[in-house]
């Protein structure tokens, strides 16, 4: 580095003669008016370039049925391929200056190249920048992409072409072999995978989640750790990010789904059901045998009229043949208001037009508690959108409430102060 100041010091030096100082000032405004004059050609050349090349690639984009192209345009890519024209030129502006024997010259000429180069090895990086983002997007279009994205895959490819690009930068600013400095970055090793961990971490998550199609974009996932309830909306190296139902976003490492427990909720969507797991806790004093009575008036209810005919033929076919003493309620089999009601229950369940049939459909007692006896609901409604599925469960439940009573039961509640005052 010294040497080079060195040489731009001697070369701006001002001559002691006064012939050699006019003849370095004269040469100083040549170089100097070559450079404006470069910079506006290139300007105006690169200006022009754009406009002809977006126009015609419009044009032609406009007649093929393909996005590709149009999003080409969208992200760039004409406008950074024009720029190859005016780095040319100002590559190139070199050989048009008169040469002379003057060190400024030189100076100059190196100067020129080496900024000229820079810009190109830049430009090349944007244009591949342009060209994985154009990639990603057409992808993202297309329906594979919700099973096997490839952004962080892009992701990887642009950190490794930057890297190289600001390699190959550095060995053309200080005149060394780009193989050099790669050799020199190897020493490095250890602090580039520290620097870069999450970036590997999630790059191997990434594959992981690919290959085991964990997680797609736009299914339904839960990680409390991380407060995520929500959907999916984008997979990228290092983050998952879910939008909550209230809106918000939350980010998550890539490499934590690994790690920590996840709940996708993608089957309950592909499955075409959604489950209501929901339980009734009856009064247990209001269980009891039905009578005659009771028996004929769960005959005209018309879910279970044929099974309580059923029933009471079998019924009363067993004690027969068992000579049942009907004088003790103990004795012989009888029917019970809470098993006309289970069955009365499944019955409705059956004949629910929101309710799916090709899945489990199940109503049964749980463990008795110091609350009541819980008859629980296991089955799966037909419409997965959240609004809905909870319109029919409300439903299911306000009907099963509100019959109680027909089958002399009650629903067990806790004793208020306005239910004492009822009573």
């Amino acid at each position: 580095m010294d040497k080079i100041f060195d040489s731009i010091w001697q070369s701006l030096a001002i001559p002691q003669d006064y012939d050699s100082l006019l003849k370095h000032s004269a040469n100083i405004i040549l170089l100097a008016g070559t450079f404006i004059l470069t910079l506006a050609v290139a300007w105006l050349a690169g200006r022009i370039t754009r406009k002809l090349l977006i126009k015609i690639v419009k044009k032609a984009a406009t007649k093929t049925k393909t996005q590709i192209d149009d999003i080409a345009i969208e992200k760039k890519l004409l406008h950074r391929l024009a720029h190859l024209v005016p780095i040319t030129l100002f590559f190139l502006s070199t050989n048009f200056v008169p040469s002379f024997e003057d060190k400024i010259f030189l100076l100059y000429t190196a100067f020129i190249q080496k900024l000229a180069l820079v810009l190109l090895i830049f430009l090349i990086a944007l244009i591949i920048d342009s060209v994985l983002n154009t990639i990603e997007t057409y992808y993202s279009g297309l329906d594979i992409a919700l099973h096997k994205p490839i952004k962080s895959y892009l992701q990887v490819v642009k950190i490794i072409v930057f890297c190289l690009i600001a390699i190959f930068i550095i060995s053309t600013l200080i005149n060394r072999s780009p193989w050099a400095l790669l050799t020199g970055i190897g020493a490095l090793t250890a602090v580039l995978l520290l620097v870069f961990k999450d970036s590997i971490l999630g790059l191997v998550a990434s594959i992981q989640l690919a290959s085991y199609d964990m997680i797609r974009i736009g299914d339904w996932i839960e990680m409390p750790k991380y407060g995520a309830d929500g959907d999916v909306i984008d997979i990228s190296l290092n983050t998952i990010k879910v939008q909550n139902w209230d809106k918000t976003i939350t980010t998550i490492p890539t490499y934590a789904v690994l790690s920590d427990p996840v709940k996708n909720w993608r089957g309950m969507s592909e499955s075409g059901g959604r489950r209501i797991k929901r339980h009734l806790e009856i009064d247990m004093n209001s269980i009891k045998f039905c009578d005659e009575e009771m028996l004929a008036r769960f005959e005209k209810i018309h879910y279970i009229s044929d099974y309580v005919q059923a029933k009471r033929q079998e019924v009363q076919q067993y004690n027969a043949d068992k000579k049942v003493d009907k004088s003790l309620l103990v004795n012989g089999r009888h029917l019970t208001n809470l098993g006309t009601f289970r069955a009365y229950i499944e019955a409705y369940l059956k004949n629910h037009p929101k309710i799916h049939q090709g899945m489990t459909l199940l109503v049964r007692h749980l463990q008795p508690t110091q609350t009541g006896l819980p008859i629980e609901i296991y089955v799966f409604s037909n419409d997965q959108a959240w609004a809905n599925y909870e319109s029919i469960q409300a439903d299911i439940f306000d009907h099963l409430l509100a019959i109680l009573p027909e089958f002399d039961l009650r629903i067990f509640q806790s004793i208020s102060d306005k239910t004492l005052m009822i009573q």
